[in-house]
């Protein structure tokens, strides 16, 4: 059985990765509006991406015996000015969520809940690249700056990503 502080503070983290999907569906949609689709179609794979970590800590609260608790989702931001300020939020967010992660692996350390902990260290690594991730973007597009080609070169590059689940166990 999940202790009790484990599961409340899992379940605030399934509400912060739906939350998540929901900004950077806002982050997509907000680039389809302004005609930079290949950067919406990397945001959707993102906004999936996260969908796809809720869903694995809500499978892993019930795996443990525990209870899901959906919470309302706050609604996210709309409007940004520039790509570069879409991306730095994003890279803002995912250092909040590391953050976010790295206090959940603290309370499974104190809780000596070791199958938690365990369960979390795949989300520490992957906050390891998504911060990266988000970063480098950010970096492309100061460096880029106002170069509209530039920028519509960096839309074609993002806009190849492919979202790919993680396989099963992962």
């Amino acid at each position: 059985m999940i202790d009790k502080k484990i599961q409340e503070a899992l379940n605030a983290q399934i509400n912060a990765e739906f939350y998540s999907s929901y900004l950077y569906l806002s982050m997509s949609a907000h680039f389809e509006a302004n005609d930079l689709k290949g950067m919406a179609k990397w945001m959707i794979a993102q906004a999936q991406e996260e969908i796809t970590h809720g869903m694995k800590m809500y499978n892993f609260v019930l795996e443990r015996g525990g209870n899901v608790t959906l919470a309302p989702i706050e609604g996210p931001r709309t409007h940004w000015d520039s790509p570069v300020e879409v991306f730095e939020n994003a890279y803002q967010h995912e250092q909040h969520v590391t953050s976010l992660i790295n206090g959940l692996v603290d309370l499974a350390i104190k809780r000596k809940d070791h199958a938690t902990k365990n369960f979390l260290d795949w989300f520490v690594d992957e906050q390891v690249e998504e911060e990266a991730t988000a970063s480098g973007i950010v970096q492309q597009l100061k460096l880029i700056g106002d170069n509209g080609y530039g920028i519509l070169m960096l839309d074609r590059e993002l806009g190849q990503r492919i979202f790919t689940p993680p396989p099963a166990g992962e």
